[in-house]
């Protein structure tokens, strides 16, 4: 089991400032990750390319159901933060309970905060706190019919 990359808040704020100290160049990006898949995949090692060091952070069970419904999350956020953690792009994960990333983005203070090709940085609500931190955003291209939405959508109609 990969543990030694799953970090608090707090283990997250040291490891961040030694990154820095160390004038790494810090990735920062969050999701649900539910059913982790190879779009997921792809996602993250384009993020990693963009830095030294990959901060994902990973909504928390609440959260999860909050964005996504009362069926979600299908994946325990243990377990999604384990396989997270397995990627050898993923340096860190931490959980978080609030709907959006903004304490994690805050405690990171991230160089690029990435976000998938189903967003636009003008729609993004955390993109003016990523750049008053001096950073930038960056949308980094979706694997095309590659979602968790996708793949339950085949399950379930395999199952009729």
């Amino acid at each position: 089991m990969v543990t030694t990359k799953i970090l608090s808040r707090e283990a997250l704020a040291a490891w961040c400032r030694r990154a820095r100290e160390a004038r790494l160049r810090l990735v920062f990006t969050n999701g649900c990750f539910d059913l982790l898949h190879v779009g997921h995949v792809r996602y993250l090692q384009a993020a990693r390319a963009l830095g030294d060091r990959l901060v994902v952070g990973l909504n928390d069970d609440g959260s999860v159901t909050r964005l996504k419904g009362p069926t979600r999350p299908l994946v325990p956020a243990a377990e999604r933060a384990e396989m997270l953690a397995a990627l050898a792009c993923v340096d860190a994960v931490c959980l978080f309970p609030e709907d959006r990333p903004d304490d994690l983005i805050g405690i990171v203070r991230p160089d690029v905060h990435v976000k998938g090709g189903d967003y636009r940085k003008e729609d993004l609500q955390e993109a003016p706190l990523v750049e008053s931190l001096g950073g930038e955003v960056r949308i980094v291209p979706l694997v095309e019919g590659r979602s968790t939405t996708a793949i339950v959508r085949r399950i379930l109609e395999g199952c009729r």
